[in-house]
């Protein structure tokens, strides 16, 4: 007799939104997994399937009943449970009863703790067949879904109205209530292809049925490689290249469940607007895949993936193109439009805008870029100049046609544009680069104006946010301060921009019209951007132990920082790591405990042990040699010359003791300690160090 069955789940909607149905199917398949942990049902694997009409789920080898289980109830103890003449009392008499047992059928329990009367029984498992309707409500139930909706007559409340459930526990179909929707015994096909009930006789079987008699191809993954496939042949056969967006690629797979592809054209006029703009109306607008030569440039030619196997599939194609013109047409409008109006005429309409009501307009925040720009550029070699240009010019995108029909090229438009009106090269490519990063992994400014510009820009977000009291809490981050935080981080450090974040935090501060607030918050702020830092470099391998290594002595300089941690992390792979890790975690401890010791300077009348004696002679040496690779940011050489310090070290720990009686001795050997810690210091401190 088997004990296994597999199980399938498949819930028809109407059409889900395109861009939650995978993390749907996933969440579903993951609480479903949960559900049957929670009531101990085994089973092998699990696969979840995902098409714009459903959510389905594959459960191979499912248990078709829990296990038994041993069941101990603890009655009285023995020492109430029967009277003097080993008669059962009333409380005895109750347990049994309520155990529906006779008192001579329980059973004594003898422990160190005490001893009981007991009953023993096993719990009969339940069958699965009538506990899965319940996991699978529950599951559905706790799905992340953002907005809910109910229809028709119905109480009930999902992502789109449910069209039929069918859930098959090997080849019997359960009949039983969901959500308040009978379940049935077939599966739907295609809208259009098959729109007729299928049978499915075995849950193996489910996904050849859909596709064979259905037209359905219900694996995502299988349907998104499909697709992919699709588009590439058919753009190599054009002399092409797609482009091929992954965010559009799982859009355009969520929409369809029998995909077919082609290519369309559009007039080469429309050749003449900027790149981006061809490719964000027909990503955004039209959903179409967009096609460029070996150069990258782009082809008048458009992928379309369709939902329908046509007999006349030129005919749908001349749809699309004709669809597509009016699309183009507009865009031309905009550009036109926003170039004859002028990028710097926008300037004085930033006061009409309100960036945040307790911080002013985008104007105010424009004028705040300049100010922070000019300080900026008075610590490093930029042309304050272009700067103060890039930042006067750097929000006026937003007020064009062409970006508030396409919000995704702001920084991009006003690159264009600033080039139409004559602006030198580093000033318009400043005014994309403003945004970046724009995502984790992004690239970065390339020139100095963008690099400061765009730290600039975070700066003032970090700083003008924190001092409203509307700082990240939780999870939730509704300016998406963490991301700026580890973008300003990304930018001074991979640009190698060496600037102090406590003066860059000043600088921003003292541009806010409510002065006070704002500087009050450098120092959450500067808290904050730390914390990002140690998360940064937790994505990039650093053990936390390297990183408190250095954030221990309070370096404020992000570049700095980074050159010390990398030094760190090479120090500690030496032999001599260990050890001397060990010997500053017992320098740090001594001092700590010690009292004042009072001027750190060695006295050498006071030096009488070889070993201290040799130690403070190497001491100076290695402060001679030290002082140049620090001033030069080379700590990972200065670190790898400290190693040599180790056997002399350990020499004097070995047979010298430090907490001796004799004050003066004792000073001075806290003092020898006090100037090597110190030196180590100079780089990080290595006492952080774990083993």
């Amino acid at each position: 007799m088997l004990k296994t069955r597999d199980l399938l789940i498949e819930i028809g909607t109407e059409e889900l939104p395109p861009k939650s149905l995978k993390s749907l199917a996933t969440a579903f398949s993951e609480q479903m997994c949960l559900a049957l942990n929670e009531v101990e049902l085994d089973f092998n694997d699990t696969s979840w399937y995902a098409t714009p009409r459903r959510l389905s789920l594959l459960i191979t080898d499912l248990d078709i009943t829990q296990k038994d289980k041993e069941h101990q109830r603890r009655g009285p103890s023995l020492s109430v449970a029967f009277d003097k003449n080993e008669n059962p009392t009333q409380a005895t008499v109750g347990f049994a009863k309520s155990c529906g047992v006779e008192v001579k059928e329980l059973e004594k329990l003898e422990s160190g703790k005490g001893a009981w009367l007991v009953f023993n029984t096993i719990l009969k498992g339940k069958k699965t067949n009538e506990i899965i309707p319940g996991l699978v409500e529950k599951s559905l139930e706790r799905l992340p879904i953002a907005k809910r909706m109910r229809w028709g007559n119905y109480n009930i409340e999902f992502v789109r109205p449910i069209k039929w459930i069918l859930i098959l526990f090997g080849n019997k179909t359960l009949n039983c209530e969901i959500l308040g929707i009978k379940s049935v015994a077939t599966s739907f096909g295609h809208r259009y292809h098959h729109p007729d009930a299928l049978e499915i006789k075995s849950p193996s079987e489910y996904s050849n049925i859909l596709r064979n008699k259905g037209h359905v191809i219900v694996d995502y993954n299988e349907r998104l490689s499909l697709i992919r496939s699709q588009i590439s042949s058919i753009a190599k056969n054009s002399k092409g290249n797609a482009i091929i967006d992954p965010g559009l690629l799982d859009e355009v797979t969520s929409l369809v469940e029998w995909p077919v592809s082609f290519i369309g054209n559009f007039d080469p006029e429309f050749l003449k607007l900027p790149k981006e703009v061809l490719i964000a109306t027909m990503q955004d607008n039209q959903k179409y895949f967009p096609v460029t030569n070996d150069k990258k440039e782009l082809m008048p030619l458009f992928i379309c993936v369709s939902n329908i196997e046509s007999n006349n599939l030129e005919l749908i194609k001349k749809g699309n193109e004709r669809v597509i013109r009016p699309r183009l047409s507009d865009a031309v409008f905009f550009w036109e439009w926003d170039l004859k109006y002028g990028l710097k005429n926008h300037r004085q309409s930033l006061k009409e805008v309100v960036y945040q009501k307790d911080l002013g307009t985008l104007y105010d925040k424009s004028e705040r870029l300049v100010k922070t720009l000019s300080l900026i550029g008075e610590k490093i070699n930029l042309d304050i100049d272009s700067a103060k240009t890039a930042a006067a010019l750097c929000l006026c995108d937003l007020l064009t046609k062409m970006v508030s029909e396409f919000p995704k090229l702001q920084g991009t438009m006003g690159r264009y544009y600033a080039k139409a009106e004559g602006e030198n090269n580093d000033i318009a490519i400043a005014l994309e680069e403003l945004y970046q990063p724009r995502f984790s992994g992004d690239k970065l400014p390339k020139t100095l104006p963008g690099q400061c510009l765009a730290i600039s820009e975070k700066i003032d977000s970090l700083i003008g946010i924190f001092s409203i009291g509307k700082a990240p809490t939780g999870d939730k981050d509704p300016f998406a301060l963490r991301r700026s935080a580890i973008g300003l981080l990304r930018i001074i450090i991979e640009c190698e921009i060496d600037i102090d974040l406590k003066d860059l935090l000043s600088t921003a501060a003292s541009t806010f019209s409510n002065k006070n607030q704002s500087l009050n918050c450098i120092n959450d702020v500067y808290t904050f951007l730390m914390e990002r830092l140690r998360h940064y470099y937790r994505d990039e391998g650093f053990s936390a132990d390297v990183f408190e290594s250095v954030f221990a002595i309070n370096i404020s300089r992000p570049l700095d920082f980074h050159h010390r941690l990398v030094a760190v992390a090479e120090f500690r792979k030496l032999s001599e790591a260990k050890s001397l890790a060990a010997a500053n975690k017992r320098i740090s401890n001594l001092l700590k405990k010690s009292e004042e010791i009072g001027s750190i300077k060695i006295k050498d009348d006071l030096l009488v042990e070889k070993s201290e004696i040799k130690l403070a002679r190497r001491l100076e040496d290695y402060k001679k040699i030290i002082a140049p690779m620090i001033d030069n940011h080379n700590y990972k050489s200065a670190l790898t010359e400290l190693a040599g310090l180790r056997k002399v070290i350990d020499n004097f720990f070995d047979n010298v003791m430090v907490i001796c009686d004799e004050p003066d001795l004792k000073k001075n050997r806290l003092a020898l300690l006090s100037n090597l810690n110190s030196l180590f210091l100079e780089t990080a401190d290595i006492s952080k160090l774990q083993d």
